[in-house]
């Protein structure tokens, strides 16, 4: 029987409706019952590791391929009324108390360590939330999730936040400063995607949605940047042996707010086909 190391982590990238492919994978850990001791989400990463820590199988899936096309869930009514694309009220409301009820029974009393990243508009510096730390970590998750220019802020912990991927795609830095021996990362883009510059128009949306806040402008201008240069550490960590990474195989033609149900089932199915590709070598690693 395998038996997990104390000293892994779980790092989960963001993506908004890209998450469909982190899905895929933590179903398949799941349903093999592969259980890391520690798991930090960016983003939409921040929520499928909620799920996966409340061990809940499929509930991700079915949240954004039931309700993706619901207005009550994301779409232009909800940004007019609540000033998000995403209805967070919604989500964390209604759907999880309700509908597809998530077990907050399990997910508070796991011993599994579960931390939700954010980015600190004050300093457009990161900002690790973590379950039994932080005053309301499923706020956390909802500061991680919320995009620049398509959500409000997010007051949790004292400070103004927005999506932890303006500050880390996905924060491996972090789980390498913690301690951590063994580390895998779930990306939501293939090998060798890179982020252009951010355009002069956008440039001016935020300094003049955020011009109270000059960090966060600058993070945002140094975003793809900083993005690239990840991406580029992690293919060496990754090389060297120090890291493990599952990643789509190709291009994924899904967009953040994509509402096509066929194009999101067929990415989830290739993140299950992927971890289940990668699980033998994945358990080799974590057991060196």
């Amino acid at each position: 029987m395998f038996e997990m190391p104390k000293s892994a982590a779980l790092m989960l990238q963001g993506g908004s409706l890209r998450c469909l492919f982190t899905a895929g994978v933590l179903d398949v850990m799941m349903e093999r019952e592969i259980t890391f001791p520690c798991v930090g989400g960016v983003s939409a990463g921040s929520l499928c590791g909620i799920n996966y820590v409340a061990r809940q199988p499929g509930r991700t899936a079915q949240v954004n391929l039931d309700y993706v096309n619901d207005k009550r869930y994301m779409g232009l009514e909800s940004f007019v009324k609540n000033k998000s694309v995403f209805n967070f009220d919604f989500l964390f409301g209604e759907l999880s108390q309700e509908l597809l009820p998530l077990d907050y029974d399990t997910f508070y009393n796991s011993p599994q360590r579960y931390v939700a990243f954010s980015t600190d508009c004050r300093t457009g510096e990161l900002v690790a939330h973590e379950k039994g730390v932080s005053e309301d970590i499923l706020m956390a998750a909802r500061a991680s999730c919320s995009i620049p220019l398509m959500s409000p802020m997010v007051e949790v912990d004292g400070r103004h936040c927005l999506d932890g991927g303006v500050a880390s795609a996905v924060p491996v830095d972090w789980a390498i400063e913690q301690g951590y021996e063994k580390i895998v990362v779930v990306l939501t883009r293939q090998k060798g995607y890179r982020k252009k510059p951010v355009g002069w128009t956008m440039l001016r949306l935020y300094q003049q949605k955020y011009r109270d806040w000059p960090l966060l402008v600058e993070a945002l201008r140094l975003l793809p940047v900083r993005y690239n240069e990840l991406h580029a550490q992690i293919n060496r960590l990754e090389r060297s042996g120090r890291i493990f990474v599952i990643r789509p195989r190709g291009p994924v033609q899904v967009s953040r707010v994509e509402k096509d149900v066929g194009k999101l089932k067929a990415l989830y199915e290739e993140g299950r086909h992927m971890a289940e590709e990668r699980l033998p070598a994945m358990l080799e690693y974590l057991n060196k």
